[in-house]
């Protein structure tokens, strides 16, 4: 979901979540996490801290899940990934759990978020390859969630400072970025609109996932050039007493 925010006006967030814990409480705890940040940003000023909104969402989002699961005797968990960019060009995203953040300049990948994942923890303790971690047996693991009731969550959070135009954000669930290179992906998107490179990308990984595939959810978001501001000149005529 892309919102903006009403008391700031040049503020923009992207917000994706991915639900978990049978279709209809994983679908709940999403739904719970992205109307938690739309209520936080529509309160959101000018003059407020972006790091701290994102901290707070993600920690009311994590209570509100919780107390939802017991009510409903489910067990409903949910990913997230948040990306704020300000009017001076000042990019901020978070994540908990393995929803993605891409970074690209044109059809390059600049950074990525780094999944809360058992196998990105093997990853980082050199006991496997990122090759073999995609078609690992342990691969949906999660060691870091939304309404977790054994942790509290802890958030990841990343910034950029010089924005350019040729830069790209792209927002996905495990059910899309895991049928696709780094490389495939920041093609696509430098090439199309946002509109077209969704619809390519989901059209792709239902190709490629022959039916077994997850919950493809995304959102992007592309950086374009300012729109040339006309000078207007007032030529104002005086008239001369004779």
């Amino acid at each position: 979901m892309l919102l903006a925010a009403p008391k700031a006006p040049g503020f923009m967030m992207a917000v994706l979540a991915d639900g978990m814990g049978g279709k209809s409480g994983g679908a709940l705890a999403a739904e719970q996490v992205v109307r938690t940040a739309k209520q936080l940003f529509d309160e959101f000023g000018s003059d407020d801290d972006v790091i701290k909104i994102m901290e707070t969402i993600v920690r009311e989002s994590h209570t509100v899940i919780q107390l939802s699961g017991i009510s409903a005797e489910k067990e409903p968990h949910s990913t997230v990934v948040i990306l704020i960019i300000t009017p001076a060009g000042r990019a901020v995203w978070a994540h908990v759990g393995d929803s993605r953040l891409y970074r690209f300049s044109g059809p390059n990948l600049i950074e990525r978020t780094i999944d809360h994942s058992y196998v990105e923890k093997l990853i980082s303790e050199k006991k496997i390859t990122p090759e073999e971690a995609k078609n690992h047996t342990l691969s949906n693991i999660l060691v870091n969630v939304l309404g977790s009731s054994s942790a509290e969550p802890f958030i990841t959070i990343s910034e950029c400072n010089e924005l350019k135009p040729s830069d790209s954000f792209l927002l996905c669930s495990d059910g899309l970025w895991h049928y696709f290179t780094d490389r495939e992906l920041g093609a696509v998107i430098a090439a199309n609109t946002p509109r077209v490179a969704a619809e390519m990308l989901i059209n792709k990984a239902r190709e490629r996932s022959h039916g077994r595939g997850d919950n493809c959810t995304m959102a992007i978001v592309k950086l374009g050039k300012p729109p040339k501001v006309e000078k207007t000149y007032k030529i104002e005529k005086m008239r001369r007493a004779i």
